[in-house]
């Protein structure tokens, strides 16, 4: 007993020292998740203009949000779209495309609003807005509070027959997007290449407050849990609005991944085909026996580079710290995906790197062509065996 109380001990001093900045890690603020009714709420209730109570943002389900935009006409759906922007561009069941127009609209006054201020963080703010609002690109979400929240498409959900989803992980926001941008336009090209056929498309998905740094936010699991209904929601609205061959594909990167491993247990088959952890610290699961019979199959998790510091998290979870075991270890249950050429936390959707050209034969159902890690277990010697 003894023994085992003083193990834990050892292993929380070690969680500790992590958050602390132990082996040069920078210590991160405590972040206030984004949760409550989106802004405009107010308004969007009090509208009677079509004559009856607009659906409520937050608890209608997506599926009952879209049945209410088919029984709109175009005009009114427009009319809904300028009269409450930031409403209709975060409302998950609505049509995407109405989400982009909805969003350009809510862009360009935000963007205003911040040019009235002469201070650093509202330049930088307009500068960011500016940038989202150039011609082309698809702003499926986008909320303005706290640092600032936001989904982008990369390709067209109306013809995709293959849809990714990609979900980033600590210190990404408005300001700091580019790196998910990134990771979604790679995975797009490379699915292009192996299926252009399918047309596929790749969202950005930032709907949840990130931790800053490695510090108490990241060790612990409350943002991860403030997100996991935000995006089991977006999920839903996705299922309702688009018409893929399959479910989407759902990526989960760094911390990303502690999310996506709350949010797995209530996942269905509708929601997505294949969930795929990369840099991950943890899932906040014991094993992948946790996730729904139906995705767990389809659970992938990435062989860690040698030059990846998430390789020194201690696999853990004691006292709310930590996020347990590491899901590419062979015991955790997951199939391993090799990623030789990739570098660093975020390399892993580096052009021209196994994990990446593995992202993309999952994401097209291509699981034949898949480089499983080495490992002398032949459960993950055979990782592709059973897929279709």
């Amino acid at each position: 007993m003894m023994k085992r109380l003083r193990r834990r001990l050892v292993v929380c001093a070690l969680v500790l020292a992590t958050i602390a900045g132990t082996a040069g890690w920078a210590a991160g603020d405590v972040q206030t998740a984004v949760t409550g009714p989106p802004p405009g709420t107010a308004a969007w209730a009090a509208d009677r203009t079509l004559g009856s109570r607009l659906p409520d943002p937050q608890s209608t389900p997506p599926a009952r949000i879209a049945r209410f935009f088919t029984t709109l006409t175009p005009a009114r759906r427009t009319t809904l779209a300028a009269h409450h922007p930031l409403i209709v561009g975060d409302l998950d069941g609505a049509p995407p495309e109405l989400r982009y127009e909805a969003n350009a609209r809510a862009l360009t006054i935000e963007r205003a609003r911040e040019l009235t201020s002469a201070t650093a963080r509202s330049r930088a703010r307009a500068a960011a807005y500016a940038e989202l609002l150039a011609p082309g690109r698809q702003i499926l979400a986008f909320d303005p509070r706290g640092r600032g929240q936001l989904a982008e498409v990369y390709g067209d959900l109306r013809t995709a027959r293959r849809i990714a989803v990609l979900v980033p992980g600590s210190d990404t926001d408005l300001a700091s997007y580019d790196a998910a941008a990134r990771m979604a336009r790679n995975l797009r090209a490379e699915m292009t290449r192996l299926a252009p056929a399918d047309h596929p498309a790749v969202i950005a998905w930032v709907g949840y407050t990130t931790p800053v740094g490695v510090g108490w936010d990241a060790a612990t699991g409350h943002l991860a849990e403030e997100g996991a209904p935000r995006l089991l929601r977006f999920l839903d609205g996705l299922a309702a609005t688009t018409r893929p061959a399959t479910p989407p594909a759902l990526f989960c990167h760094s911390y990303g991944s502690v999310l996506c491993g709350i949010a797995a247990q209530r996942l269905t088959d509708r929601q997505v085909s294949d969930l795929v952890v990369a840099a991950s610290p943890g899932m906040r699961l014991a094993h992948a026996g946790q996730v729904p019979v139906g995705a767990r199959s389809h659970l992938w998790a990435t062989a860690r580079n040698t030059t990846d510091w998430i390789r020194w998290v201690p696999p853990v979870e004691l006292f709310g710290l930590g996020h347990g075991a590491d899901p590419a270890d062979p015991d955790f249950g997951a199939r391993v995906v090799s990623s030789t050429g990739a570098k660093g936390h975020t390399g892993y959707f580096d052009p021209g790197t196994a994990s990446l050209r593995n992202y993309a034969d999952i994401a097209v159902g291509a699981y034949a062509s898949i480089t499983c890690a080495p490992t002398t277990t032949s459960d993950q010697e055979n990782c592709r065996h059973g897929l279709t």
